[in-house]
């Protein structure tokens, strides 16, 4: 096979890589629906777990992207790929999913199982950005991470219903568990047959020496500020999508299909339809007009979601969110590869995943502190001014975006 000159992008990498990330796609959308839906909807009807257990459960992937900070740091003192370290990581994740399907009637087992296995999935998942930064090219990497996150969309959205209308029939979950475990392994093959990436070697490990560019890049440094705010808002409302419509004493006590086609089907289909859009816009629009436009849907799907009182206002607001969260799931996972060299890529993410993983832990067990006191429509107005905090902050680097000037380094 003829190789690319020294400096000249390496298409044929690209072609695999890409093969690969859609066979990728397929596990990894199948697993969307127990981080959305059913983990938490099992923990409620089959074990009747506590609030804090399933605030924890739901916080357990973002210990995960807390964790990826060291995760990156420990690739570059032994010397793995970036593709061995998600591959054993996901390998690993599948054994807590066995767990959690062979716990009997143990809902400590099953609660062990899943945070292990959601942990495990998290710290892997922020690895993609590097492959993505050094496979990808910059002109088209929004355009071929979007058509991914279409396919992943589409799995969701069919399997959210499709496990639904399997449990509501009297289907056991440990079946679904096992298909979440399966899902894990063949997720850890499909990152092995890309193209392996390697970081720069360290000897020794410094683990929080990735912060140093938090503070030398003051745009860096802002926008993680920005999006603490940004993400804490959105992760306490989305904490108790499932517990708002599950729980009877919020007013809707809906059946496993009808809580399964609200949060994972029609977000899902949402996402399905506009992703390639959003991936069309991150590849031409400026950054952070990008990150505020995602941001006024997510408001929107919340004020909807809680406030509406109406089935179809629960259909529009998840619809509304599940738009936002295509949005923003190729800003969550490309925006670094706009900020730093491809060296750097990892480092910067390891920092963004580590401070979505302290949001992530914080914000479940807030959100079921705040409801069991307030209710969910003042978790919601939180939830909302978080975010619109986070909008105001970016103001005057979209202004100057709009005027033409530099916003930052991304530029």
């Amino acid at each position: 096979m003829e190789q690319p000159a020294p400096g000249q992008f390496d298409f044929s990498q690209q072609r695999r890589t890409f093969r690969f990330e859609l066979m990728r796609s397929v596990p990894q959308g199948l697993l969307v629906t127990a981080f959305a839906t059913y983990a938490v909807f099992v923990a409620i009807r089959v074990f009747d777990l506590s609030p804090l257990m399933k605030g924890m459960m739901i916080g357990s992937s973002s210990i995960g992207l807390l964790l990826s900070l060291f995760v990156v740091q420990l690739i570059r003192r032994i010397g793995w790929s970036v593709n061995r370290m998600a591959a054993t990581l996901w390998s690993s994740a599948s054994l807590g999913f066995f767990l959690a399907a062979y716990a009997g009637d143990s809902g400590k087992l099953y609660f062990v199982g899943v945070c292990s296995a959601m942990v495990a999935l998290g710290a892997g998942l922020p690895l993609m950005a590097q492959i993505y930064r050094k496979h990808y090219e910059d002109r088209s990497r929004g355009q071929l991470f979007s058509r991914g996150s279409l396919l992943r969309s589409l799995v969701a959205a069919s399997a959210g219903w499709g496990f639904g209308l399997w449990m509501e029939a009297g289907g056991s979950f440990r079946l679904l568990f096992i298909v979440y475990a399966i899902g894990s392994l063949t997720m850890s093959a499909c990152v092995l047959g890309m193209a392996p990436v390697l970081l720069r070697i360290s000897n020794r490990i410094h683990w929080f020496d990735a912060f140093r560019h938090a503070g030398q890049d003051r745009a860096f440094r802002k926008l993680l500020v920005a999006w603490m705010f940004l993400g804490l808002g959105n992760l306490v409302s989305a904490a108790l999508f499932v517990e708002y419509i599950g729980n009877p004493r919020y007013g809707f006590t809906l059946a496993a299909d009808q809580s399964g086609l609200i949060t994972s089907t029609i977000p899902m289909i949402a996402a399905m339809v506009t992703v390639l859009p959003w991936g069309w816009i991150f590849d031409r629009m400026p950054f952070y007009q990008v990150r505020a436009l995602v941001n006024l849907f997510f408001i929107a799907g919340v004020l909807f979601y809680y406030l509406g009182g109406t089935i179809l206002a629960l259909g529009i607001g998840i619809a509304l969110h599940g738009m936002a969260r295509s949005g923003g799931e190729i800003l969550w996972s490309l925006w670094t590869t706009r900020f730093t060299t491809s060296d750097r890529v990892a480092e910067y993410q390891s920092v963004h995943s580590f401070l979505t993983g302290v949001r992530g832990v914080i914000a479940p067990l807030l959100a079921f502190a705040i409801v069991g006191f307030l209710g969910p429509v003042s978790v919601a107005w939180i939830s909302v001014g978080l975010m619109a905090f986070s909008t105001v902050m970016i103001a005057p680097e979209v202004i100057a975006e709009l005027r033409g000037g530099r916003a930052g380094s991304n530029q």
